[in-house]
């Protein structure tokens, strides 16, 4: 099994979307690119733990790419806006990718300049790209959150 951890505004929606591919075999939603340690869901909404809400994905790479957990990502958020995802505002919502090897981080750079090549969004990608740290995992009320709810997703 590989991880792969993805920032894209709200973590219900993105994790919704992750659960929902073939070939990832786990979630989790946490919080992850800041510098306070252990952080709470209501610490990070402050927007003064650095952090942004994320989600960690197991999967298989035998059944599944990286670059297709790319393709999900991008197209499951809007990788224009800086620090928003819809009504949501602050750093904790921002579009950024962690990568955990050397090639995930190429795979990374180059679906982002593919994508920017091809003029798929109308305005620049700000999508960080930025070396893995440690993940915090959410509280357990934000685990699988819409699923549990009986919602398949929360997009706008």
């Amino acid at each position: 099994m590989a991880i792969a951890t993805f920032g894209a505004g709200c973590f219900w929606g993105v994790e919704a979307a992750f659960r929902q591919t073939p070939g990832v075999t786990a979630t989790a939603v946490g919080y992850e690119g800041g510098q306070t340690e252990n952080p709470t869901y209501k610490e990070v909404c402050t927007d003064t733990t650095g952090h942004a809400e994320v989600v960690q994905v197991e999967f298989d790479p035998a059944q599944v790419t990286y670059e297709e957990l790319l393709a999900v990502f991008f197209g499951n958020h809007n990788p224009t806006t800086l620090n928003r995802q819809g009504p949501d505002v602050g750093a904790q919502y921002r579009s950024a990718i962690f990568y955990h090897s050397p090639e995930q981080q190429q795979q990374a750079e180059a679906t982002k300049a593919k994508l920017e090549a091809a003029g798929t969004f109308p305005k620049p990608i700000v999508t960080a790209i930025v070396p893995a740290q440690t993940f915090y995992i959410a509280e357990d009320y934000h685990q699988q959150y819409l699923e549990k709810r009986g919602l398949a997703s929360c997009h706008i």
